[in-house]
């Protein structure tokens, strides 16, 4: 059974930093891309950062450049997400997904409708 299972979220001061996991079973997430997504109240889910397990090439949403890292540890076959200089507006629950068809390539930009197998999510709150 396919299983994605995030975890690391939390409360967190602005200029805070906290590391996002996105553990696998049932497949192995090194043959896969894999993405984060984040969706906060009232607002669509949107596409963060997404990895290649083609080449490891990676996409970060504007907003998170420069402050967001993803990372992959196929040994223990988990994704990170680590995020660094919080602010409120990165507020959300945040979610990894794999592509629906499977593909090893993230599409650029990830969209939600491009991914079909989902985590439960992790919130994450920014608040002083």
């Amino acid at each position: 059974q396919v299983k994605l299972v995030e975890s690391g979220g939390g409360l967190v001061q602005p200029g805070g930093s906290l590391r996002l996991s996105c553990a696998a079973s049932g497949f192995s997430l090194d043959y896969y891309a894999i993405g984060w997504f984040r969706q906060a109240p009232g607002k669509e889910r949107e596409g963060v950062s997404c990895i290649s397990s083609s080449d490891g090439s990676t996409y970060y949403v504007d907003s998170v450049k420069g402050r967001f890292t993803i990372s992959r540890d196929n040994a223990k076959n988990t994704v990170y997400l680590q995020m660094n200089s919080l602010k409120p507006e990165d507020t959300a629950v945040y979610y990894c997904a794999a592509p629906s068809d499977w593909t090893r390539s993230c599409p650029f930009p990830p969209q939600p409708t491009d991914f079909g197998s989902w985590g439960q999510g992790t919130q994450v709150t920014v608040s002083s």
